[in-house]
C-alpha cells in the first residue's frame, strides 16, 4: 500500500471528472470527495471545447466544482502525461481553505486565442451538457 507521503490529493475539473470521456485517466485513483474552489478562478473551454481552461483571478472569480482524488505517485505521472498541451500543475484553495493540485491553463493563451469564458455554466459537467 502507498504511504501518505507518496500519494497526492488531486482536483478534477474537466474531462476526466466522472461521467466523462477521460475519467479512465485517474485509473483505479481513490475518490475522495465532490468539492469547489474558492471563488477566484474563471473556466474557459479551450480550442472549442476539447478541455476546460481554469486560471486563478485576483477579483471576479467563481467557485469551480469538481472533484477530490488520491493519486499514487505513479497515477500523478500518468495523469500528466495524458493532459492537453499548455495545462499545468498547481495548487487551488478549495471552499474549506484545503489546498490540493490541479491541472491551470495561462491566462496569457486564452486571451491570446479567445477562448469562451464558460464560468457562468457551472463547471465543466455542466458546459458539456448544454454545448454538444
Amino acid at each position: 500500500m502507498e504511504s501518505k507521503s507518496e500519494s497526492k490529493h488531486f482536483f478534477i475539473c474537466g474531462s476526466a471528472l466522472r461521467g466523462q470521456p477521460d475519467h479512465k485517466n485517474l485509473q483505479s485513483a481513490q475518490f475522495i470527495k465532490e468539492a469547489v474552489t474558492r471563488p477566484n478562478y474563471r473556466m474557459h473551454s479551450v480550442e472549442n471545447g476539447w478541455h476546460p481552461g481554469i486560471y486563478e483571478v485576483a477579483s471576479g472569480g467563481i467557485a469551480i466544482p469538481g472533484e477530490v482524488y488520491e493519486l499514487t505517485a505513479e497515477q500523478y505521472e500518468y495523469l500528466l502525461s495524458t493532459e492537453p498541451p499548455n495545462l499545468y500543475p498547481k495548487n487551488v484553495v478549495l471552499e474549506d481553505g484545503q489546498e490540493v493540485t490541479a491541472m491551470l491553463y495561462p491566462r496569457e493563451l486564452v486571451e491570446k486565442y479567445q477562448w469562451t469564458d464558460i464560468s457562468h455554466f457551472g463547471g465543466w459537467a455542466a458546459y458539456k451538457k448544454v454545448s454538444t
